[in-house]
């Protein structure tokens, strides 16, 4: 029968695809659209910094919204698809008109141009992205068949955003200079106009692929939770306040290195051949996080409980920072040595991927004990609210920081030559703001974390072993009752 056969090679290859191609679009708009919009093209950092935070917060309220939508859906080729579909496509529109920002308007132009065109992104991906993930239960039996596709699309996810993290700025720079010329003035804006065409166009091919690969079962109903019942499940586990609370400050602590980082390379660290280095950097971390999470974790997992292990984790980025700080105020030169603290910074981020996961799924067995009611789903969609919130913070703090401290092109060397070295516009006390900001102020938020942390959490393992007996105690009375 439809219902009990099993995954076939196909539709986890495809299904797969899309989980590379969408986050290959997340992760570009994530990373480089406040470097496009504020160093390319000109508008304000502050400006840009408002609107990141107001349309990350509309758009984790507007997860759930479009979560209803799907499941009220009834079509021929069943609820999820047609969105997929939809939001693929109109996501991809957007995505390249983002990145083909017109270079004659006016100041207050531009900021609207980056305002709607951004928001529209979020908008549209939130209308393939929750249908994505949703659908997995509509062609899946469960148990080990279901938790196995969605850990090989999750680590599909991270490879699609890896290659975006390592080849943007590479061939940002090939593609600008084959449709310029080689005009310094506009390389990058003409770069990522193409490099954004050709992401759109993987996108719908993939997504398209996985449409075809997959049939999903009708009789699926999708459970979606609202915004209040998010925050009611929340305030009534404690021990969900205190995981979603470090997550948010972890979050923000880290991604407004992540804002920052090109600025870095780009002013900083300098050279003509900047986004080589930058390549170098980021492919490392990437690689360091992947074996972090498939290697280091389990490791440590044999001798350390998850509580010890989020300690090491943080102290290891704690170190990373210092280490970075220290390095880049020397006369650095060789983006080898900046491998020392990718390695702790990295490592360390990858390791707290799984704990966020692990710490989790520890407090919805907690709330059923507590509230003899199962918030499962509830408290998972809490977390892409808080990530997508601190998400919206850093970019806040990076754009307030690269006003403050005036980092653009227009304060770096501006003649149209072909070969151009940024750093040498930068005075010294600018670099030492970059410096400090990404890196003092996650040292802060890191160490406000542990200390959180360590007054809050509760859930030992032993501590879970005997809640997960309790339930089954709870679960036999409730039965019989």
């Amino acid at each position: 029968m439809e219902e009990t056969r099993s995954l076939t090679g196909r539709e986890k290859f495809g299904y797969s695809l899309g989980a590379v191609a969408k986050d290959m679009v997340y992760m570009l708009s994530a990373s480089y659209v406040l470097y496009y919009f504020q160093d390319i093209m000109g508008v304000s950092a502050v400006a840009m910094g408002i609107i990141l935070l107001v349309a990350r917060i509309f758009d984790a309220f507007n997860d759930p919204i479009m979560g209803i939508i799907v499941a009220k859906t009834k079509t021929k080729i069943g609820k999820f698809r047609p969105w997929l579909l939809i939001g693929t496509l109109t996501n991809a529109v957007i995505l390249v008109l983002m990145f083909s920002c017109p270079v004659n308007l006016s100041p207050a132009g531009l900021i609207a141009y980056a305002a709607v065109f951004y928001i529209l992104w979020g908008v549209t991906y939130t209308m393939m992205d929750i249908p994505y993930w949703s659908m997995i239960p509509a062609f899946t039996k469960g148990g080990k068949e279901r938790e196995g596709l969605t850990t090989l699309a999750r680590s599909c996810a991270g490879v699609g955003s890896a290659i975006i993290t390592i080849i943007t700025m590479m061939s940002v720079y090939a593609l600008g200079r084959v449709f310029t010329g080689g005009d310094a003035a506009s390389v990058e804006r003409v770069g990522f106009q193409w490099f954004a065409i050709i992401v759109a166009a993987i996108f719908v091919v993939f997504i398209i692929i996985t449409c075809v690969s997959v049939k999903e079962r009708s009789t699926v109903d999708m459970k979606t939770a609202t915004v209040g019942q998010m925050f009611k499940a929340l305030i009534q586990n404690d021990q969900a306040v205190a995981v979603v609370i470090a997550i948010v400050v972890v979050n923000f602590s880290i991604y407004i290195t992540s804002n920052l980082v090109i600025y870095f390379f780009k002013y900083d660290f300098g050279g003509t051949g900047w986004y080589n280095s930058y390549t170098l950097f980021n492919t490392f971390g990437g690689a360091i996080q992947v074996l972090s999470m498939m290697i280091f974790y389990p490791l440590l997992r044999k001798w350390f409980n998850s509580i010890k292990i989020y300690f090491i984790a943080m102290i290891m980025c704690i170190v990373g920072y210092a280490a970075l700080l220290i390095i880049a105020s020397t006369a650095m030169s060789n983006v080898y040595i900046l491998f020392i603290p990718a390695f702790f910074i990295f490592a360390a981020n990858g390791m707290l991927s799984v704990l966020t996961t692990v710490f989790l799924a520890n407090t919805v067995d907690y709330g059923e004990l507590k509230n003899h009611r199962r918030d499962e789903s509830v408290i998972f969609s809490m977390q892409t609210f808080v990530v997508k919130l601190a998400s919206g913070l850093s970019a806040l703090v990076a754009s307030v920081a690269i006003q403050i401290f005036n980092f653009s092109s227009d304060t770096a060397v501006t003649e149209a030559e072909k070969v151009i070295d940024f750093s040498e516009g930068i005075e010294l006390s600018q670099k030492m703001g970059i410096r400090m900001t990404m890196t003092l102020i996650p040292i802060a938020g890191l160490v406000f974390a542990i200390i959180w942390f360590k007054k809050r959490y509760k859930l030992t393992d032993e501590r879970i072993e005997e809640i997960a007996e309790e339930v089954k105690k709870q679960r036999a009375l409730d039965s019989k009752a």
